[in-house]
């Protein structure tokens, strides 16, 4: 897709992609940003309301991280195209998000920890861009740029910084097991889908008809995957309630 978008004659005039507008080679990326969100939007959801570990769970969550991956790679190639390079590490972090997820309640593997490494690298070099970002708007005296609020990216930037270093702990340990596993996976998940909510349902609420948008009632969705992790959280480390989780041992995963 980022050799798509460089293609493109109007490259250097850094023009902003648009649906409706441009040449072919701008609207296939966007068309597959905007497919790819949407199928993260739908399954995701939807796997929250399946039986947490069941088989269409396992299934649906392969199709909603694979979908989170290519939303976010082809969303970071459109943000470098319209010269947006704040964007650019907001979009592959939203993937290092869903991959750090599945990587949690797979066997732990020399690839796994491999790739464990790349990812966390990723998400400390992008969260300290984000909060470097944050201090120098802040310093101008700005409260938003373009169309992001900079508290956002402080505490987006801070998010992502504690989880690249939650990650240095799980590569020492060679994995995690027990209700820290499941917190691990349903924290980056619901975060990942809160990502793709919040960017869809406030970013963009103007593709919403009028009457509908106002932000009480836009907030809800976007807001949802929040307060369901936060449900999720406190059933499995505080209550330490199971129910509605289908739990699989080392030796089944691995199967």
């Amino acid at each position: 897709m980022v050799a798509i978008l460089m293609l493109s004659p109007e490259i250097l005039a850094g023009t902003r992609v648009t649906l409706g507008r441009g040449s072919w080679l701008l609207q296939l990326p966007l068309l597959v940003h905007v497919a790819a969100g949407i199928t993260g939007l739908l399954t995701g959801f939807l796997a929250l309301s399946l039986v947490k570990g069941s088989e269409g769970h396992r299934r649906i969550g392969r199709v909603f991280v694979t979908a989170m991956i290519v939303m976010g790679a082809v969303g970071a190639a459109i943000a470098a195209y319209e010269h947006k390079l704040g964007s650019v590490a907001a979009r592959f972090l939203s993937a290092y998000f869903v991959v750090t997820a599945m990587l949690t309640v797979r066997p732990w593997t020399a690839e796994s920890r491999r790739l464990l490494i790349a990812a966390t690298v990723t998400a400390a070099l992008g969260g300290l861009y984000t909060l470097g970002g944050g201090i120098a708007l802040a310093a101008k005296g700005l409260s938003v740029y373009d169309g992001v609020p900079v508290p956002a990216m402080f505490i987006f930037g801070t998010i992502t910084v504690l989880a690249a270093l939650s990650d240095v702990r799980v590569i020492r340990r060679s994995g995690l097991t027990g209700t820290p596993r499941l917190v691990r996976h349903i924290w980056r998940m619901c975060y990942a889908l809160f990502i793709a909510s919040g960017s869809f349902f406030l970013g963009q609420a103007q593709v919403f008809p009028k009457a509908y948008r106002i932000f009480p009632l836009l907030a809800i969705p976007a807001f949802a995957p929040i307060v369901i992790m936060l449900y999720w959280i406190w059933r499995v480390r505080l209550r330490r309630s199971l129910q509605g989780l289908v739990l699989r041992t080392r030796e089944a995963q691995a199967a």
